[in-house]
Order: structure tokens, then C-alpha cells, then sequence
């Protein structure tokens, strides 16, 4: 079970990201005074005693940083800096809510990562808008660009394109990777477990054969020592009938005078 703590941090962890996604104005407060609450509860929940395990301790941390740094990327002033600061960004890797379907950090990384694209492409075009509309004035100028800036914007986007397709073919690579490694893995998983059978298959027969082999020894042992005693018996009795043969020879015929 979780801890009122934990509760009351996930809900605000929530609602962080929910407001994040959103598109906030240059006033927005509420974002940065509740990741700096986020921030003092983590560290609570560090010092509680009901704490959560590491690895969701590690994943709050993660949100918490990505959080602070999105807000860090938005203070500066150059398109270019933000989306350089953006890529720098790692948001959650699992759901905070039972709800989502992905991330919503994730969500929100790729929803600032779009619009640092589109603030770059602006700033190269030179059509930023200063007002809060657009007038026909603006749309027929934006229509009649010159030539070069036109190649421009078609140059900006065959590089985003080209990025794009190596971030995918990236991905790919590493995910087959991934897939290959976890495939040797359980390959040596099972050789280790079919030597690690053999290796005890091994162990008993050696104790079989030990056992076999020291009654055996037992065996011979009592049969060596059986031998011997008769042996020892019949060399007695050899010996004492030799010496009656002796005396008796003597008895019966005396020396010769």
C-alpha cells in the first residue's frame, strides 16, 4: 500500500504533467511552484519509512528532473537553445496514472520537441508574428518568400527529415539489439542450467562410486586380514609338528655308539 505521501505526491505529479502538456502563457506560474513542492516531497518520501522501492524512487526522480528542466529550457531566449536543451531531456518511462496509455513526459517531450522544430523553422524563415493574429498583409507576404528562402525552408526540412529517419533507424538498431542480447542471454541461461544438470548428474555418480568403491576396500581389507591369520595358524602348526617330529626321532633312535 501506498503512503498518503506517495498519494499526494503521484496526484501533484499528475497534475504537473497534465498542466506541462498544456500550452501555458509567459505569466503561467502554478508550474514552477509545484515542481518546487514535487521537489520537497521527494525528498520526503527519501526519509519516510514506508518509502517506495529504488526503482519507482528512481523513476519519481526522473520525472521530477525532467520537470525542472523543461521549465529551465523554456527560460531561455533562443529557439536553437531550447530544442539544444530539449534534447537533453529524459522523461519517464512509465505511466503515472493507471490511465495512460504512455508516459505523459514522454507526451510532453515530444510536444516541446515539435514546438522548438517549428519555433527554429520561424526564426530561419523569418515570419515569427510579434501580434496575437494574422492579417491578409502577413499571409500574402509569407506566400510570395523569395526563392532562397524557399530552398531554405525545404533544406531545414530535408535535415529535420534525414534526422528523423536516424533517430528511427537508431531506435530499430538499438531495439534489435536489445532483442539479440536477450536472445543470448537465454541461450546461456540454458547452457549454464544444462551444465549445471550434467555437473550434478557428475557429483552423484562420483558419490555413488566412492561409496561403491570404500566398501570394496572394506571388503578386501577384511579379506586380507583373514588370510593372513590363517596363514599364521598354519605356519604354528607346521612349526610344532616339525618340533614333535624332532623329539620324537630322537626318542626312537638313539645316537650310534
Amino acid at each position: 500500500m501506498a503512503s498518503r505521501l506517495e498519494i499526494n505526491f503521484i496526484r501533484l505529479l499528475s497534475r504537473c504533467e497534465s498542466i506541462a502538456s498544456e500550452k501555458r502563457g509567459e505569466t503561467e506560474w502554478r508550474l514552477e511552484k509545484y515542481v518546487g513542492a514535487l521537489e520537497e516531497m521527494l525528498v520526503a518520501l527519501r526519509k519516510s519509512p514506508s518509502k517506495p522501492t529504488p526503482e519507482v524512487l528512481t523513476e519519481y526522480t526522473r520525472k521530477v528532473d525532467f520537470l525542472k528542466g523543461l521549465l529551465e529550457a523554456e527560460k531561455l531566449s533562443s529557439p536553437t537553445e531550447k530544442a539544444l536543451a530539449n534534447q537533453f531531456l529524459a522523461p519517464g518511462r512509465t505511466p503515472t496514472i493507471a490511465n495512460e496509455r504512455m508516459p505523459a513526459t514522454k507526451t510532453v517531450h515530444m510536444q516541446t520537441k515539435a514546438r522548438c522544430t517549428g519555433e527554429m523553422r520561424n526564426e530561419l524563415l523569418g515570419t515569427i508574428l510579434s501580434g496575437k493574429g494574422t492579417s491578409e498583409t502577413d499571409l500574402r507576404n509569407r506566400r510570395g518568400l523569395p526563392l532562397d528562402e524557399r530552398q531554405s525552408a525545404a533544406e531545414l526540412d530535408a535535415v529535420l527529415q534525414h534526422h528523423h529517419n536516424l533517430q528511427e533507424k537508431l531506435a530499430e538498431d538499438m531495439l534489435n539489439l536489445a532483442r539479440n542480447l536477450k536472445n543470448n542471454t537465454m541461450a546461456a541461461q540454458n547452457i549454464i542450467k544444462q551444465d549445471n544438470q550434467t555437473l550434478s548428474q557428475s557429483m552423484r555418480q562420483a558419490d555413488l562410486n566412492f561409496e561403491k568403491l570404500k566398501t570394496e576396500s572394506e571388503r578386501l581389507e577384511q579379506h586380507t586380514k583373514k588370510s593372513v591369520n590363517w596363514l599364521l595358524w598354519l605356519m604354528l602348526i607346521l612349526v610344532s609338528f616339525t618340533f614333535i617330529s624332532m623329539i620324537l626321532f630322537i626318542r626312537i633312535f638313539p645316537r650310534l655308539r
